[in-house]
């Protein structure tokens, strides 16, 4: 199993017994919803998705909790999907579940880690990531890490009962490699 530590984060599987609490931060319409769709799945889907994510380079589901080193505290999940079936890419995602850790960076390392591991364990070139037009912290974390705006997918993702447009971002291996941030 993977696992990746960082100054303030750590990346690691989700133990069963998070499962709950992550499956309530998917469904809870403050969370998740302001800027994504969400569905309440099962908790048993939930889980049975969790625990296959390893095989399943498609998979949306959670891939490594975000646990805070200074209190042992999981504050979100991170992960990453193949988001094409022909372009040669790799999408990050990420959720800040904990309200109280947000806005303090934990985010930022934890995709930086992630980022880190992708393009020193695969030979892609690039990364990418997307989020709602209206999420400011979400394109703030990618812009701060490097990832650059490409441009902006118009009634991308219809949630909440309307279209949303959908910022697209990417970063190729060597302006990773050229960026220079803290370890």
């Amino acid at each position: 199993m993977t696992v990746l530590e960082g100054t303030r984060v750590r990346l690691r599987p989700l133990a069963p017994e998070e499962f709950a609490r992550v499956f309530a931060w998917y469904n809870d319409p403050e969370i998740v919803a302001p800027y994504d769709r969400f569905s309440v799945d099962t908790f048993d889907a939930f889980s049975a998705a969790v625990r296959a994510v390893a095989d399943d380079p498609t998979s949306l589901a959670p891939r490594f909790a975000i646990e805070r080193l200074d209190e042992a505290k999981v504050v979100g999940t991170v992960g990453y999907y193949r988001a094409h079936p022909v372009l040669e890419f790799m999408e990050v995602w990420y959720v800040l579940g904990d309200r109280d850790a947000r806005g303090r960076g934990f985010g930022k390392e934890a995709v930086r880690l992630l980022t880190d591991h992708l393009f020193a364990t695969t030979a892609l070139e690039r990364m990418g990531a997307t989020c709602d037009v209206e999420n400011a912290a979400s394109y703030r974390l990618l812009e701060g890490l490097g990832f650059r705006h490409e441009g902006t997918l118009r009634s991308a993702l219809y949630h909440h009962g309307r279209w949303h447009d959908v910022r697209v971002y990417g970063i190729t291996r060597s302006e990773w490699a050229a960026k220079v941030r803290p370890s």
